[in-house]
């Protein structure tokens, strides 16, 4: 059974839900009026042009940004985000873009950067590699050594530490964020990191950005599309096609 079909609003209450959502820089709309549900390991796409809102959402629902209008629910609660940590402790973690790795810094210390393990005041060097080589493990990546440079990584790499740190080290996440996570990456190396998402559904619920259709379509449950800051549709992937999605983007068909 697909995501879709089990996380139905008829026999599952979301664990994260936004209404109203609500944002304007100046004269300019970001977002105006938007909401979502997301359901207990489901995987929800942002869909839309540049300029739609996508990256205004999900920086309002990381605490990036803080709504003019409306409202976040988790777990059926009414929360205040006002800054990525009132996210964090909620159980929401975001991997951006640019990733905010340390690029001179090794793997260790960029998968447990703010989040070292210390005792009486010392760092858990010992503690932290064995960690360490354990969820490069669960996350199916090899490196050269622990010692590496991250800068000198591959961009898929690079990808799992970062995802790494976000589903492993520190509060446990209910929800992950990622913002357009094969951006710069080759083929094979996106398609390692769809699957590392495909394997995050069975852990946790995540909402995504992405302009690759057939990435969409082979990762999301379910997806919203915005245009030019407003809602143009919510739709289940295995109901829609990618004709229909684009017409939603370009503001012909609403749904």
């Amino acid at each position: 059974m697909r995501a879709d079909e089990n996380n139905s609003s008829e026999n599952k209450s979301p664990i994260l839900s936004a209404k109203g959502l609500t944002k304007h820089f100046g004269g300019i709309r970001a977002l105006e009026d938007v909401g979502l549900d997301l359901y207990k390991n489901e995987a929800l796409a942002l869909l839309g042009d540049n300029g739609a809102g996508k990256s205004t959402l999900i920086k309002i629902i990381s605490g990036a940004f803080k709504q003019d209008k409306g409202e976040i629910e988790f777990n059926g609660e009414p929360v205040k985000i006002e800054d990525p940590n009132d996210a964090k402790e909620l159980g929401i973690k975001t991997v951006h873009q640019d990733l905010a790795l340390f690029t001179l810094l090794d793997v260790t210390s960029n998968l447990f950067a703010g989040e070292e393990k210390t005792k009486f005041g010392f760092l858990q060097k010992g503690k932290m590699a064995g960690e360490c080589e354990e969820i490069l493990e669960e996350l199916q990546v090899s490196v050269k050594s622990l010692d590496q440079k991250v800068g000198s990584l591959s961009g898929g790499q690079r990808h799992a530490v970062a995802i790494g740190r976000g589903v492993y080290v520190g509060h446990e996440p209910k929800v992950i964020i990622m913002d357009e996570p094969t951006a710069g990456l080759g083929v094979e190396e996106s398609k390692n990191v769809i699957q590392l998402l495909k394997d995050l559904k069975e852990k946790v619920s995540v909402i995504f950005i992405t302009h690759n259709m057939d990435y969409a379509f082979d990762v999301a449950d379910r997806a919203l599309v915005l245009a030019s800051g407003r809602t143009a549709g919510l739709v289940h992937m295995n109901e829609t096609t990618e004709e229909e999605i684009v017409g939603m983007m370009m503001g012909k068909i609403k749904k």
